[in-house]
């Protein structure tokens, strides 16, 4: 069942339009609403939460990232045979 599931996901990510939707959500997460949403004098764990709305923004956009990339290879792996 994994194979499948893994194979879907990547072809699904090659498509150019989850691109520009991931790049315009993006952007929309960086900036006023959410965040004036998140700049709260609220500490979780001792770190502001502004703080960690970033850094787990970053972080989801690195993963992001790295399937976009997966599916790239993917696609030309499949081209090569």
């Amino acid at each position: 069942m994994w194979p499948k599931v893994k194979k879907s996901i990547l072809l699904r990510l090659r498509l150019r339009e989850s691109w520009v939707i991931f790049f315009i959500l993006g952007i929309i997460m960086m900036n006023y609403p959410f965040i004036s949403i998140f700049d709260k004098p609220i500490k979780f764990s001792g770190y502001p939460l502004l703080y960690l709305y970033l850094m787990i923004g970053w972080v989801i956009s690195i993963v992001v990232i790295v399937l976009f990339t997966k599916a790239i290879d993917h696609r030309d792996d499949q081209e090569k045979e």
